[in-house]
């Protein structure tokens, strides 16, 4: 889920959804349905239109409904939401989904008035559309089959916006009180748009906010599927006003984020660059390479990189800049995709003698054997041990490890 330019809405979360489901027939029947259910809403249409925002085309929803809407109790919309949520038969995942967003928004209600949640009374929050959002966006996750096994959301930092949004008790500065209360009861960070109107609503936040607490800068690495564009209302200068939602499948493995520190140097001694090399492994980076290059005015030179963990950065960076009193060091993050790895001990006969031997085992995301391979501490204590050559060592134990290949399959 990206809404870190345009923010997020219901409306706009239901958009990018059916967009990226392609099947809206649905949200007709979920209308029909709370016109007759909803006592206040005498005639709830809805039509699903293509449009463009600053060039990006999505989807939006276009509402017609007449209602009478005073003051309703928190409690009532919830019963309402449940109702319309089992008379469209959505799963019991999206019935819980559809609770959850309804109770979100009337707990921050509670908090911000000062009253119980039985005391709340929505007066914008009680359109018949919050319960249209609510619970199309649980049918469109019942399509995806998001309730169904295990799925990984993410999303980036939302944009809140600014200028005033009016209320029932009058104008107030952007975001919505309960916006905030939102994003703050599930710690959760923001990002600014310079747009002078509200970017992310109550109804977004608590949708986003219960479908994922993993907030990236960056995206995930995976295979794209789907795309998803839900448009908002609004058409501003400056950014599109549109939301983005992107379904795809992971690598299976192990991936994370890790530092990369680089330098070029013309002016270091190879004993300092091996010492160097050893310091910096002491001091726990993950890697470092040393490569032979040439630099300016056609003097030879080396590139020194370092593959570091966050934790380890600031100690790595010193020692990096200590040993060879470069000038300047390039920094930047980037993404791994790892390999399943394991390890084991096998026990080998060499020459009439048992050794423990540790392997390392390899394999791709989807489980295939990748590589399979004998440490080198230990084949060089077997060198050692029998005054043999290592290379002797090495040959014997992996037509071992392979005439034994199958175990590993």
């Amino acid at each position: 889920v990206d809404p870190r330019i345009a923010g997020i809405s219901g409306d706009m979360v239901l958009s990018a959804l059916v967009d990226m489901v392609g099947v809206w027939e649905q949200l007709y029947r979920l209308a029909d349905t709370i016109e007759n259910t909803l006592s206040y809403c005498s005639s709830f249409r809805v039509e699903v239109v293509d449009t463009v925002r600053r060039g990006v085309r999505a989807k939006m929803l276009k509402m017609s409904i007449e209602e009478d809407v005073c003051n309703v109790r928190a409690i009532d919309l919830r019963k309402y939401v449940e109702e319309v949520g089992v008379k469209m038969r959505l799963s019991s995942g999206g019935i819980s989904y559809a609770l959850n967003v309804i109770d979100e928004l009337i707990e921050a209600e509670a908090r911000i008035h000062g009253v119980s949640r039985g005391e709340v009374v929505f007066h914008e929050l009680a359109s018949s559309d919050t319960v249209f959002d609510i619970v199309g966006v649980s049918l469109m996750l019942d399509a995806l089959n998001y309730f169904r096994g295990e799925v990984k959301v993410y999303t980036t930092p939302p944009a809140l916006g600014g200028g005033y949004v009016k209320m029932e008790h009058g104008v107030i500065n952007a975001p919505a009180p309960a916006t905030l209360e939102i994003l703050r009861r599930h710690s959760y960070r923001f990002t600014s748009t310079p747009v002078d109107s509200e970017l992310t609503t109550p109804t977004g936040a608590a949708l986003l906010v219960n479908l994922t607490g993993r907030i990236v800068d960056y995206y995930p690495p995976l295979r794209i599927e789907r795309i998803g564009y839900g448009a908002g209302v609004k058409d501003f200068e400056n950014i599109p006003n549109v939301l983005r939602i992107v379904e795809g499948y992971d690598f299976k493995a192990i991936s994370d984020k890790i530092m990369v520190l680089e330098t070029n140097i013309d002016d270091v001694q190879g004993e300092v660059l091996g010492y160097l090399a050893g310091r910096i492994m002491d001091l726990g980076a993950l890697d470092i390479s040393i490569i032979p290059a040439v630099g300016k005015k056609n003097r030879p030179s080396h590139i020194v990189k370092v593959l570091v963990e966050h934790s380890k950065y600031d100690e790595v960076l010193k020692a990096l800049m200590n040993e060879t009193g470069t000038l300047g060091v390039r920094i930047y993050e980037t993404c791994r995709v790892l390999a399943l790895r394991s390890e084991e001990t096998r026990t080998i006969n060499i020459n009439g003698k048992r050794y423990s031997v540790k392997v390392k085992i390899s394999r791709t995301p989807e489980g295939k054997l990748l590589n399979i391979k004998p440490d080198y501490n230990d084949l060089k204590a077997i060198a050692e041990e029998l005054n043999i050559p290592l290379r002797k060592v090495m040959l014997t134990i992996n037509k071992i490890l392979l005439e034994d290949l199958n175990s590993y399959t």
